[in-house]
C-alpha cells in the first residue's frame, strides 16, 4: 500500500538519521513507491533544506532547523523512549522541585513518574501537563503542576516566548529533565525551536542538576540552536553506550551516562 506523501517524507528523514545516507532504490522498495516518486521527494526536502541529494540517494546536512510535528515524533523509537522515561523517572525522589522539558522522551518520563510524594514539576508542555494531571488525579504520586505559561504553538504543544521565560526566572529546581534535538561534543544538547531552546536553557540554569533525556538518533548530531555546552549536563539517560571517543571528555566533565 502507497504512503502519503508527508509520511514518507518522515520516514525518509529518520532512516536519514538513524543510517547517515538513504538510498533511492531501497526507499522505493520500502515506500512501496517508484523511484521517481523517491527522487521528487528527496528533491523537496532538499529545498526545505533537510538534506543533500547525491547520486543515487541523499545525505544528511550538517544541522537540520525542521523538527517534525510532535504527534508524528510520538510513534519514533517508541519503545526506545519508553526506557528512557522510565529510567530518568527513577531519578525522582519525593520531595524534589523538578522542571520537565517539551518532548516525546519527556511525555514518557512524565507517564513514568508513580509513587513519589510532595512533589513540585514546572513545565512548558501541554502534553506533559495533561499528562500530570491525570497521575495526580489517579493518585500516581503527590504534588503540585505549575504551568509554565507563553505563546502557544500547537504543533509542539508547547507554551514559550517572553512571558514564560520571565515567569521561569523566578524558580529554582533541584533538578531539570531536558529532550535534545541533537547532542555533540563540540555543541553540546541544541534543539531546533529558538523560543523552545531559550526556556530549555532556562530549565538548565535554574537547576541544581541537568538530566538529558536521548535516544540512540539524537547522539552526534547538531540542531538548529544550542541550548547548553555537554559540561553542563551532569547526566544522560539514553537508549545507548556513549560514543568511544567521547569518554575522555565525559570522564574530564564527571558526567553520569545512564543506559536503558
Amino acid at each position: 500500500m502507497s504512503i502519503l506523501a508527508e509520511e514518507r517524507k518522515l520516514i525518509i528523514l529518520e532512516q536519514l538519521r538513524s543510517a547517515g545516507q538513504v538510498k533511492v532504490l531501497t526507499l522505493a522498495e520500502r515506500l512501496c513507491v517508484s523511484e521517481e516518486t523517491v527522487r521528487r521527494d528527496l528533491k523537496q526536502l532538499e529545498n526545505e533544506g533537510l538534506l543533500n541529494r547525491v547520486y543515487g540517494g541523499a545525505i544528511p546536512q550538517k544541522f537540520s532547523n525542521y523538527e517534525p510535528p510532535y504527534i508524528q515524533r510520538q510513534a519514533i523509537y517508541k519503545e526506545d523512549k519508553q526506557r528512557i522515561g522510565e529510567a530518568a523517572a527513577e531519578l525522582v525522589k519525593s520531595g524534589d522541585t523538578i522542571a520537565i522539558d517539551v518532548g516525546t522522551t519527556l511525555l514518557e518520563f512524565a507517564k513514568a513518574i508513580q509513587g513519589r510524594q510532595r512533589l513540585t514539576i514546572l513545565t512548558n508542555s501541554l502534553a506533559v501537563s495533561f499528562c500530570l494531571m491525570e497521575s495526580l488525579n489517579m493518585g500516581r504520586f503527590t504534588g503540585k503542576v505549575i504551568i509554565i505559561g507563553g505563546e502557544l504553538n500547537p504543533q509542539q504543544q508547547s507554551l514559550s516566548g517572553v512571558i514564560g521565560e520571565e515567569m521561569m526566572k523566578q524558580f529554582t529546581v533541584d533538578k531539570a529533565f531536558l529532550s535534545a534535538g541533537g547532542i555533540t561534543t563540540e555543541r553540546g544538547i541544541s534543539d531546533y525551536d529558538i523560543h523552545e531552546c531559550r526556556m530549555s536553557k532556562l530549565f538548565a540554569q535554574s537547576a541544581n542538576e541537568v538530566i538529558v533525556l536521548a535516544d540512540h538518533s539524537k547522539l552526534g548530531k547538531d540542531a538548529f540552536v544550542q541550548i547548553i555546552p555537554l559540561e553542563a549536563v551532569n547526566t544522560i539517560v539514553s537508549d545507548t553506550s556513549p560514543p568511544e571517543p567521547w569518554l575522555p571528555l565525559l570522564n574530564d566533565y564527571q558526567m553520569a551516562w545512564i543506559q536503558t
